[in-house]
């Protein structure tokens, strides 16, 4: 597989981020239609969380062919690497979390340093607090923290590194329980099992590997198991379609995930992630219309605004403008515009101005 022109495939993949952010979307608002469509429709949109799922892998193939373990060089490249993730993704979280503190009718001026830090996203009961989806911020940081160290190991190793996420899976569970056993727990970090399974990165560790061994394929040039797939963009994207689905077999009724059942957690964290690296392969070296789609003007700066589209979609800001308009999609359309502001007027010049600073040491 050779490596084609970074922006021509970067731009496909920026456009992707919009498909995984309108997922998560339609998953945190199919309460309002599921008893207005088909069941077998509705099984499939009770797993459009898998929206997550695919910034993960995608996340993990983006820090490991940008960085490496190039961070490793030094503790100043290091230190650098990290800030520079850190004022990707922290500062527009942290508006938006003042905000809501500052609001009367809702933060109450409750302030919590545990937001402020996503510590509290560790706590099964604790991690929906202030801005209800940051606790994925948790396991974004969570991963850059370790990122060029996991790096390092898959040069090395492969099953090193594999070894080193389920040794980290169990310690984490073995925190969690220990814990319940001396005290009880009362705050359920690292607990329960479930919890740590679809809500830490020690459970979604898989997700990220798999993108960055996609990475390792790249960079090194082994890439003869994905070069032997013909048509990865069609494979790739139906096995994506018919894993959520199979995960939604699992659903014990109409009002949880399958995920909640062994099965579902299996084909969510172990199956999907490799049809997901099959989409993106395809996006990636194959030409077709959905690469085309992806890649477009439109799409590219929907994919940059969808991380502002994730922090308003539901929760305080979404319920500030609710409360001023509904629209018939639920505001879908409305919400992509607030974020495209966010992202053009906030996101990019904090960050554009705080990585020349951060460039300067």
């Amino acid at each position: 597989m050779t490596q084609p022109a970074k922006s021509n495939y970067f731009n496909a993949l920026t456009g992707f981020r919009f498909l995984a952010a309108s997922l998560v979307f339609v998953y945190h608002n199919r309460k309002y239609w599921r008893h207005d469509i088909h069941p077998e429709l509705l099984r499939l949109i009770n797993e459009f969380h898998v929206g997550v799922a695919l910034f993960f892998v995608l996340s993990g193939f983006l820090i490991a062919y940008s960085y490496a373990d190039k961070p490793l060089d030094d503790i100043k490249s290091y230190c650098r690497y990290f800030l520079i993730r850190i004022i990707r993704i922290m500062p527009v979280y942290w508006i938006i979390l003042t905000a809501f503190y500052l609001d009367a009718h809702y933060g109450k001026g409750a302030f919590n340093w545990q937001t402020y830090s996503l510590v509290h996203a560790f706590s099964g009961k604790t991690n929906l607090q202030g801005i209800a989806q940051a606790w994925s911020l948790n396991v974004e940081m969570s991963f850059y923290l370790i990122a060029p160290f996991l790096y390092g190991l898959l040069r090395k190793n492969t099953a090193w590194l594999l070894s080193a996420l389920l040794l980290l899976f169990i310690l984490t569970l073995g925190v969690g329980y220990g814990w319940k056993a001396i005290d009880g727990n009362p705050t359920h970090y690292f607990y329960p099992t479930e919890f740590v399974v679809n809500s830490t990165f020690a459970g979604r560790s898989f997700q990220f590997f798999a993108g960055m061994m996609l990475a390792f394929w790249l960079k090194t040039g082994q890439t003869k198991v994905i070069d032997r797939l013909k048509h990865k963009t069609l494979y790739g994207f139906t096995g994506i379609v018919a894993l959520t689905y199979l995960i939604g077999c699992f659903q014990k009724n109409i009002y949880v995930s399958g995920t909640e059942n062994a099965g579902g957690m299996i084909l969510h964290n172990i199956i999907l992630p490799v049809a997901i690296v099959i989409a993106i392969a395809g996006l990636m070296t194959e030409e077709n219309w959905l690469k085309r789609f992806f890649s477009s003007r439109l799409l590219v700066l929907l994919g940059n605004a969808s991380f502002a589209f994730y922090l308003i979609h539901i929760s305080y800001v979404n319920l500030r403008i609710s409360k001023l308009i509904m629209m018939p999609d639920r505001n879908f359309t409305l919400l992509w515009v607030v974020s495209i502001l966010i992202y053009l007027l906030i996101e990019k010049p904090v960050y554009d101005r705080l990585r020349t600073l951060i460039n300067r040491f």
